[in-house]
């Protein structure tokens, strides 16, 4: 490379860092993969799941299904915020699936994250986890798509217990919603979209809450929930059941 060239590299570091991280820091296939990902997007690679204000988009690597979310870049005072003080969502969202694994609660396996500046602003970030092999989300509760009922009451009862692990463990998801919670691999539950887990002591009324105010439910699946919940945690039964349908949006 000439001393233009390399000049140029220096500067584009300077002008345009990048921050790599990955969960096996070895493997050059993930790290170059990963590096790639600005220009993946840009040009249209992969098979787009979603795509809105944040992007989510299938890779193939090798032999490994990656799902990456490309985050949508955020207003002047938070980029500048994301560039000097916080953490970037890709990188709280690989560090909370990381905990939540070792906390035996379930997010699909995280494998790296990338976060790229423009001088001391944040610009991009990209999460990347394995494609999980759940087969359901909560959605397919509300569409029929799960029977007998003593299956739908097993995956309810699951479901319940993952969520009082959570608050168990002093954690908070603020965007419990049915599309992020996944199912069906066994007795596996599996929560993603986890930037906006908050930490501190969960108590009764805000478990409740946080339980049924995102995952509809008719009569009877708030009562599975509301008592598979309430034996999780030691509470009152009827006190969580009176709760829960007090924050569902379903009046039925």
């Amino acid at each position: 490379m000439g001393k233009q060239g390399i000049l140029g590299k220096m500067a584009s570091c300077v002008l345009h860092p990048q921050h790599v991280v990955l969960c096996d820091p070895s493997d050059e296939q993930l790290k170059n993969f990963v590096c790639e990902l600005p220009n993946l997007f840009r040009t249209g690679q992969g098979r787009v799941l979603y795509k809105h204000r944040n992007e989510l988009r299938i890779f193939q690597l090798g032999d490994r299904q990656m799902v990456v979310k490309s985050f949508g870049v955020p207003n002047a005072t938070n980029r500048l915020a994301y560039g000097l003080l916080r953490k970037s969502k890709a990188q709280r969202s690989y560090e909370y699936a990381r905990l939540l694994n070792s906390l035996g609660i379930g997010s699909p396996e995280p494998v790296a994250w990338l976060t790229i500046g423009n001088g001391l602003l944040f610009t991009h970030s990209y999460y990347v986890s394995l494609l999980s092999t759940c087969p359901y989300t909560y959605t397919d509760l509300q569409t029929c798509k799960i029977s007998p009922r003593s299956e739908e009451e097993r995956y309810l009862r699951l479901v319940a217990r993952a969520v009082a692990r959570l608050h168990d463990n002093g954690m908070i998801h603020r965007d419990l919603s049915q599309g992020n919670v996944l199912f069906g691999d066994g007795d596996r539950v599996e929560f993603i979209d986890l930037n906006r887990i908050r930490f501190r002591d969960v108590g009764l009324v805000e478990g409740c809450k946080n339980l049924s105010e995102r995952l509809l439910a008719n009569r009877w699946q708030r009562a599975v929930l509301a008592e598979e919940y309430a034996k999780a945690r030691g509470f009152d039964v009827e006190e969580c059941l009176r709760l829960v349908n007090q924050y569902n949006v379903i009046k039925d």
